[in-house]
C-alpha cells in the first residue's frame, strides 16, 4: 500500500508539474551573469495589468477576472508567468503580465477602474530561486539571503524585493518555483 501511494505521489507531481511548466508564456529576458547563489538578468520593457490594494489583500481575483474576459473587449487572456507582488508607497500590488502579441495600442481595458495597465521599464534584475511555498517566511529568507550576497558582490539595489511565482496552487510544493527579485543598478 505505501509502495502504490509513492508511485500515486510521484505521477501526480509529474502531472501537475508538465501542466503547470508547459501552458504559460513566460516573460523573456537574458542572463548576463550567473553566480553560485543568484543571477543577474535583462528584461527588455514588459506590459502589465496590476492592482494595488492599501492592505496586503492579493488582488489576485481581481486580476484572474480581468484575463477571464471582464474586460471592454470581453476576450479572454491566456495565463502567463510570473506572477509578480511587492510594495510601493501606494500600498501592495500584484501584476499579472500580459502575453507578447499585446501592446499598450491593443490591450483589452480593464472594467474594474481598480485595475491598471502598466508598463515595467527595461532594466536588470538580481534573482534568487527557490521552491517550496510562496510564504512570507520563505520570501523574507530568500530576499535577506540575495540582500547579503548582492551587498558582498558590491551590485547596488535600485528598489524594493519582488515575489514572482510561476505555479498554481495544486503543484506540489517541492516542484514549485518562487523567485525573489531586485532591480538593480548594472554596468558590467
Amino acid at each position: 500500500m505505501r509502495k502504490l501511494t509513492l508511485l500515486f505521489l510521484i505521477c501526480l507531481s509529474y502531472f501537475f508539474q508538465y501542466s503547470s511548466s508547459m501552458a504559460y508564456e513566460e516573460a523573456p529576458y537574458n542572463v548576463v551573469q550567473s553566480t553560485e547563489g543568484y543571477e543577474i538578468r535583462h528584461y527588455k520593457e514588459r506590459l502589465v495589468v496590476e492592482v494595488i490594494n492599501k492592505d496586503n489583500d492579493s488582488g489576485f481575483r481581481k486580476l484572474f477576472r480581468y484575463i477571464s474576459g471582464q474586460n471592454n473587449k470581453d476576450e479572454e487572456i491566456k495565463m502567463t508567468v510570473p506572477v509578480t507582488q511587492g510594495k510601493t508607497d501606494e500600498g501592495y500590488y500584484m501584476q499579472f503580465y500580459l502575453p507578447s502579441k499585446f501592446t499598450k495600442e491593443n490591450a483589452p481595458l480593464p472594467n474594474n477602474p481598480e485595475i491598471k495597465i502598466s508598463t515595467i521599464e527595461e532594466g536588470y534584475f538580481a534573482v534568487i530561486q527557490y521552491s517550496g511555498r510562496a510564504s512570507d517566511n520563505n520570501f523574507f529568507k530568500h530576499r535577506d539571503i540575495l540582500n547579503q550576497r548582492l551587498l558582498e558582490d558590491k551590485v547596488d539595489i535600485n528598489g524594493k524585493a519582488i515575489r514572482a511565482t510561476y505555479n498554481g496552487p495544486f503543484t506540489l510544493p517541492l516542484m514549485r518555483r518562487n523567485e525573489v527579485m531586485f532591480r538593480v543598478f548594472w554596468n558590467k
